[in-house]
């Protein structure tokens, strides 16, 4: 089946959020993903969960966040009132992994976790069961616009080769970095279902040009 697309709102026009968000939905995205970064675990800052509640507030779309924080787990339940349907956080982050993830489940939300370009799998064995989403970051995450890093391809066949050796192939590989048509297509090859996309969709001429170019991709069969 076709992957999932998810324009990232970090190459929106902020000044302009609901009508972005609305064009992203009329382009037929399944997914928003939301950037929220502390300015200490990655060298930018972002938005909190007042802008999450306002994106709650004018879509009905999932909202994937991303949380490129330290010490998230302090954020956990501010993130869910907010409405987040997703919770990804990053392995580095998190001194208790399987314990984040378990408040994630247990505050209503899907959990994921996400993998910086250098960072190993191998992670991902001791909480395999507490996944439903793992985040691949194509770039050194911090800044939207970066080239697609190549070397990750092969971490999202390994990453796919071992969900589905643990009976998980239910859990979702999404991508983030780089993504348009040509990366996209070397990811979803590799295993990935889900992209995340900023520029490619956001700058685009057509957003829904853009969202069906990405969508016909062909990808692993996945649910939501």
């Amino acid at each position: 089946m076709s992957p999932l697309v998810a324009p990232s709102i970090l190459s929106a026009d902020f000044a302009n959020l609901a009508a972005e968000i609305k064009r992203a939905e009329d382009g037929l995205a399944d997914w928003l993903h939301v950037d929220v970064m502390d300015g200490h675990f990655v060298p930018n800052l972002t938005i909190g969960p007042p802008v999450v509640k306002s994106i709650r507030a004018n879509t009905r779309l999932p909202l994937d966040v991303h949380l490129m924080i330290e010490n998230p787990d302090r954020y956990l339940n501010d993130f869910a009132e907010a409405g987040s349907n997703h919770l990804i956080v990053h392995a580095e982050a998190c001194v208790h992994l399987q314990r984040t993830l378990s408040q994630i489940h247990r505050l209503g939300m899907k959990s994921g976790v996400a993998l910086n370009p250098a960072t190993p799998p191998d992670c991902l064995s001791y909480v395999i069961d507490d996944l439903d989403i793992v985040l691949v970051m194509s770039v050194n995450p911090g800044f939207g616009g970066q080239r697609f890093i190549p070397a990750v391809v092969s971490k999202i066949e390994t990453i796919r080769s071992m969900l589905d050796k643990a009976g998980r192939s239910d859990v979702l590989i999404s991508v983030d970095g780089g993504i348009n048509v040509e990366s996209g297509r070397l990811v979803t090859a590799a295993g990935a279902n889900v992209l995340i996309a900023g520029n490619s969709v956001y700058s685009a001429p057509n957003i829904s040009a853009a969202i069906k170019a990405l969508r016909d991709l062909s990808a692993t069969t996945s649910s939501v």
